[in-house]
């Protein structure tokens, strides 16, 4: 398959790093007029208290700002109301998924085309304090996204979890 062909609608998550400075990452990859984007778009222009959509940039300061390629959109999914989550969140959080989406692109899973977009909720611990823990976790979460995206789920570890259903665990479920 060549990269960005037939990847609307298409989803994956990852892990990077390790609590609290580690990071979790939804990613949906979108192609320009479909409704996947236009989904993406309303998420976009939609924000809420705590909660900034914002198109991933890099660069060390205005207006030196570049806008990551393909086009990327971030979403925070904790709700970061003080200036230390928000900081880390859009600081670190942002540049580690800039990282990201151009070490898919070197890998040839993505093509920085004009027709793709890349959306990325990150998880952040609102306690994180490394800074370059969290950028390294957020990038390396983002590309395991992509991937898991842009490849599918991997079998082995699909048929492991199938096998072992009934012992399954969450870290937010305290029951039996």
């Amino acid at each position: 398959m060549t990269p960005n062909q037939d990847i609307d609608g298409r989803i994956g998550q990852g892990w990077g790093g390790v609590s609290p400075n580690g990071a979790h990452v939804n990613v949906v990859l979108g192609r320009r007029g479909s409704a996947t984007a236009a989904a993406l778009m309303t998420t976009f222009t939609s924000p809420s208290p705590g909660h900034t959509p914002v198109l991933v940039c890099v660069g060390p300061e205005q207006p030196l700002y570049e806008a990551v390629s393909p086009s990327t959109i971030m979403m925070n999914k904790a709700t970061a109301t003080d200036e230390h989550h928000q900081t880390i969140t859009w600081g670190a959080g942002q540049l580690g998924i800039g990282q990201g989406v151009f070490d898919a692109v070197a890998d040839g899973l993505l093509v920085a085309d004009h027709e793709t977009i890349v959306f990325v909720a990150i998880w952040l611990d609102s306690v994180a304090t490394d800074e370059t823990a969290v950028r390294e976790a957020s990038r390396e979460a983002t590309l395991r996204g992509i991937r898991g995206a842009v490849d599918g789920p991997d079998t082995v570890v699909v048929e492991r979890l199938v096998r072992e259903r009934d012992t399954l665990a969450n870290p937010f479920y305290g029951g039996e």
